[in-house]
């Protein structure tokens, strides 16, 4: 009796498992970010029915710690886009060639008759890609924009109020920088023209 409760508590657990989660590092200007996530929208999406896709743009400040930990979790020394990482697994760049690693990667944890569902919709999607999308509309929106929270900043006891007192900038003040580096090219180009006309 003990045997056959195992068996079915092991068979509910393997039953339960579901595909590894996609997140994507990019940059909205990257066609190589557009390129992977079109693939995973237009295909993987449909191919495994339980895959979550989480996007981060790495343009965006507060996403700048969290692209960090994924080039430190994948060992990646170059900052280069897309990086998705999936499950344990990590890919750098994208092209086409790499859907049966990336598939190999979500289907890490997947169950016999999930990755068999997977192979079939892959054929019915192969099949009538159009047909095949539109029967399964809940899948067209799985996509989600993750967003850090920007920390709130670390309260400064009293005594070491005036040792950092030093105005911090702020990221609106950048303009200015600009302004100045404007100012002092015109300069430059002004003072070169007329050692030129002497």
């Amino acid at each position: 009796m003990k045997k056959i409760f195992g068996a079915l508590a092991g068979a509910m657990f393997v039953g339960n498992a579901v595909a590894a989660d996609i997140t994507v590092y990019h940059m909205p200007t990257c066609p190589h970010c557009h390129h992977a996530r079109d693939y995973i929208s237009q295909n993987l999406v449909y191919e495994y029915p339980t895959l979550k896709v989480t996007t981060v743009d790495v343009t965006q400040d507060v996403n700048r710690g969290a692209f960090i930990d994924a080039l430190k979790k994948c060992k990646y020394e170059s900052g280069g886009v897309p990086v998705m990482v999936i499950g344990e697994k990590c890919f750098q760049g994208f092209s086409e060639a790499m859907g049966d690693e990336i598939r190999n990667a979500i289907e890490a944890d997947l169950d016999d008759a999930a990755k068999k569902t997977a192979a079939e919709n892959k054929k019915a999607l192969a099949a009538d890609a159009e047909g095949f999308r539109k029967a399964h509309t809940d899948r067209e929106n799985v996509e989600v924009e993750f967003v850090a929270q920007a920390q709130e900043p670390a309260q400064v006891e009293p005594q070491d109020a005036q040792a950092n007192s030093a105005p911090t900038p702020n990221k609106n003040d950048s303009w200015v920088f600009y302004v100045i580096l404007g100012v002092l090219v015109a300069g430059l180009g002004f003072v070169l023209t007329r050692k030129g006309k002497k």
